[in-house]
């Protein structure tokens, strides 16, 4: 059972591991072992998810989401195996958590009297600026 909140927890059977081999430090060793991990947790076919927090991870413009709705996070920050293990799911839990608060709605506001003066006054200094440099052109 992975533990996301106090309310959702995932059973083990909807997560997928898989061991690789890893690329970076590790000396000859690095060759034989499979110590980088990928998980896999499908997003779209969970039982477990709540439906407005599975929303939310399917909108979520993520790379490590494939087209069917699976999550992908491979781990292989550390040499041995069951530190990569730990990572990638603390990471899963990480961006569940993030879902699980639906966002704050935006709250339309007006620009203010003076900040509208503000830009406008800024507009036409600018305008100045460039009616200067036109007429330094044309009297040469």
């Amino acid at each position: 059972m992975l533990i996301v909140s106090r309310s959702l927890a995932l059973p083990e059977a909807e997560l997928t591991e898989r061991f690789l081999r890893a690329d970076g430090p590790g000396g000859q060793h690095v060759n034989r072992t499979e110590s980088a991990v990928e998980l896999r947790f499908d997003v779209a076919r969970s039982p477990s998810l709540p439906d407005p927090v599975r929303e939310r991870l399917l909108s979520r413009r993520d790379r490590r989401l494939t087209e069917d709705g699976v999550l992908v996070i491979q781990a292989r920050r550390f040499r041995d195996q069951s530190r990569n293990r730990d990572d990638a799911r603390e990471r899963l839990v990480e961006i569940i958590r993030a879902a699980l608060a639906p966002p704050k709605p935006r709250v339309a506001t007006k620009p203010t009297r003076a900040s509208k003066e503000r830009r406008l006054a800024g507009k036409q200094q600018r305008s100045k600026i460039k009616q200067t440099r036109s007429r330094s052109w044309s009297s040469e």
